[in-house]
């Protein structure tokens, strides 16, 4: 049995799907960074004849499943796209119980990012929620700090777009005299520190990144599935993760000839 497989006992069935996929997986080629397109719940409701926010609830089943395999799996950072800063555009009853669905999500779930040793960080333009969400989210986080495993990832309130003017207006602000360069923005950034996304994950089937880590995420390798985000299992994520491992990333570049002739 592998150290991988090893990490899963007790977690899956050695009979299950999820079994066979973590077997084929290899642990030397794991991504550094997955972030998730969070997206299908309210079509999720609706297929049911529920209300919307039945797709949020049954959504957050789905939050725990993929926290708990990526920290197994070894991931270092998993990023959530939560709550967009277009969301608030949606009815104000429903942007309210997202937000008490949050706060009631980080109180419950403290105990499993401590059991998985997984720090919590949140990005976005975080001073714009209400006082109890920055409350819970400085909390969860201070609670964490000292974990060593998987950095956990939620982006609240976040806009890539809006990212970026946040970090050029912080380079404005600092009197600097020289030409902006990559790291110079990269180190402005909410996700200053951490790894880009080597797979970005979007479920419910939409070819689109909604505003996503704009910067972050260009040579990050995309995965879409059908599947919508209530109904996602640890099985879609082991599947995305296998199909990363197996495409070639060249990053604008070609393999070398000997690479080439092996295959």
């Amino acid at each position: 049995m592998t150290d991988l497989l090893r990490r899963f006992e007790g977690f899956i069935e050695p009979s299950s799907r999820e079994w066979q996929l973590v077997s084929q997986l290899d642990s030397a080629k794991l991504p550094r960074h997955i972030a998730v397109i969070m997206d299908g719940n309210g079509r999720w409701a609706q297929g049911r004849r529920l209300p919307r926010v039945a797709g949020h609830k049954e959504g957050s089943k789905a939050v725990r499943a993929v926290i708990e395999t990526s920290a197994r799996l070894g991931v270092p950072v998993l990023t959530l796209y939560a709550f967009s800063a277009e969301n608030w555009k949606r009815p104000a009853t429903e942007v309210g119980t997202l937000m008490n669905l949050l706060e009631e999500y980080l109180r419950k779930e403290l105990h499993t990012l401590q059991e998985n040793d997984i720090s919590f960080h949140a990005i976005g333009r975080i001073h714009e929620l209400s006082a109890s969400v920055q409350r819970e989210l400085r909390e969860t986080a201070a609670a964490t700090a000292a974990n060593r495993g998987m950095k956990l990832v939620i982006a609240l309130n976040y806009s890539g777009r809006l990212e970026l003017v946040d970090a050029v207006n912080r380079l404005l602000a600092s009197d600097r005299r020289e030409p902006i360069t990559e790291q110079d923005l990269s180190e402005n950034l909410y996700t200053a520190g951490l790894p880009d996304p080597d797979l970005m994950i979007r479920t419910s089937g939409e070819m689109r990144i909604s505003n996503f880590l704009l910067w972050q995420i260009a040579y990050s390798e995309i995965y879409v599935t059908d599947v919508l985000w209530p109904d996602f299992r640890p099985a879609h994520l082991l599947e995305a993760v296998l199909n990363f491992q197996r495409r070639e990333r060249r990053y604008g570049g070609i393999l070398p000839a000997s690479v080439l002739n092996t295959r």
